[in-house]
């Protein structure tokens, strides 16, 4: 209906025109063409164009662009978060460089440390030792004085009895002392 009422306009302008349009009418008579069929058609492609254009491409442009914002965002977001994991990766290398070095400072400390400990220990083991020795010599020459004692008591208790048994008389308690002491006096000058 539209395209009717717009050839309707176009074949008034074009009687209007009477001279011009008797050169485009002969073309027109050539080609098999109406001028009025042209005129509504370009009108209706004009409306179609508009019309495609206003809701068909302008919201696929408007789409298009806010993707590629995003895409270009998205690799600006990515070129950002590589730069921090390259940061993030020289951060993590410092930090283990710095703790390996810690590490191998307490190692070091722990090493002298534990030198020293046992150092410390074979001191105190050797002093002690040391000390032990020295109190089983003190009892050795202890047990052997007391054990030398015991044999000019027991040597002179002999003498003694020898002595009686010879002499074949009793001693008295004052001779018997007196023999003692003699004996003991003689052993120790030996």
């Amino acid at each position: 209906m539209f395209s009717l009422v717009l050839a309707e306009v176009a074949g008034h302008a074009a009687e209007a025109t009477g001279e011009a349009a008797s050169g485009l009418t002969k073309i027109t008579q050539d080609f098999g063409l109406s001028l009025p069929n042209i005129i509504a058609q370009i009108l209706s492609f004009s409306v179609v164009a508009f019309i495609l254009y206003r809701f068909g491409f302008k919201p696929v442009l408007a789409t298009l662009t806010e993707r590629q914002q995003k895409i270009e965002s998205g690799l600006k977001y990515a070129e950002d978060m590589k730069a921090q994991l390259a940061t993030s990766q020289q951060e993590t290398a410092a930090l283990l460089k710095n703790a390996q070095l810690e590490a191998n400072k307490i190692i070091e400390e722990s090493r002298k440390t534990a030198k020293d400990f046992a150092d410390k220990i074979q001191k105190e083991a050797s002093e002690r030792a040391n000390d032990q020795f020295a109190k089983a010599q003190q009892a050795i020459e202890l047990e052997h004085k007391k054990m030398l004692a015991d044999a000019r008591t027991e040597l002179a208790r002999l003498v003694v009895t020898t002595t009686e048994r010879v002499l074949a008389k009793k001693l008295s308690e004052a001779d018997r002392a007196s023999y003692n002491e003699a004996a003991a006096k003689e052993l120790t000058n030996v």
